[in-house]
């Protein structure tokens, strides 16, 4: 049975795997998704409880953005992360890794497909990237790790003296070039105290997103459902 580094690597391999061979479609897909995500969370977005944890969903686990350097530290420091934090931070990682995996995967084949497809719009065009990507179980696996994680930050945010190590970390972090991997934690750890319980909001997350997969996957109303969350 592999360890938790050993896992933390493998996802991370097949992130850079995935990398090294870019499709130009790819950040039109990432940003689709990012416009989609703050649209369907437009209510969270504009709650002060719920607005920093949304944002760090957004922005960390569902962002167009580059996550090289985080992805990097990671791997670097995976076996660290195994012998000296707690099973639930361990896992965290775990989960960081495969939800990563998972994504740039799926992104990877609905680019694949993006570039031969027809249709007049791009809500249109990525309903039918999707449907000819498939996967209807990596999608739902997806949802499950992020779930997942967001119960892991609200079990970790009561463990107050593990917040005050996390800040304590700060400077030695920057200092070992690990500032992306230290913004990450301290990111999480900030959004889901805030919130001050997070059942409501990952019920959301989790029902709303079940809806999208479902949609997507079935609807044939699913390119009008997407077009009227996406800018004009």
């Amino acid at each position: 049975m592999n360890t938790p580094a050993e896992l933390i690597r493998q996802h991370l391999e097949t992130v850079a795997a995935l990398r090294a061979q870019p499709d130009a479609a790819l950040p039109a897909i990432k940003r689709l998704q990012a416009q989609r995500f703050e649209a369907t969370y437009a209510d969270l977005l504009s709650t002060p409880r719920y607005q920093p944890a949304t944002r760090f969903f957004l922005d960390e686990l569902y962002g167009d953005h580059d996550f090289a350097q985080r992805d990097a530290q990671f791997g670097r420091i995976a076996g660290a992360i195994e012998r000296l934090f707690p099973q639930a931070v361990v896992q965290l990682a775990v989960d960081m890794a495969e939800l990563h995996a998972l994504t740039e995967g799926l992104d990877a084949e609905m680019a694949r497909h993006w570039g031969r497809l027809t249709e007049a719009t791009p809500a249109a065009r990525y309903v039918a990237a999707w449907r000819l990507t498939g996967q209807r179980s990596q999608r739902e696996r997806q949802l499950r790790v992020v779930l997942h994680m967001g119960r892991e930050l609200q079990q970790l945010t009561g463990k107050k003296s593990l917040r005050l190590a996390l800040r304590m970390m700060r400077g030695p972090a920057q200092a070992a070039g690990l500032g992306a991997l230290q913004g990450f934690l301290e990111a999480g750890f900030d959004a889901f105290g805030h919130m001050g319980g997070a059942d409501g909001f990952l019920n959301t997350i989790a029902s709303r997103e079940r809806a999208w997969i479902d949609r997507l996957f079935d609807s044939p109303e699913a390119s009008a459902a997407l077009a009227e969350l996406l800018p004009t």
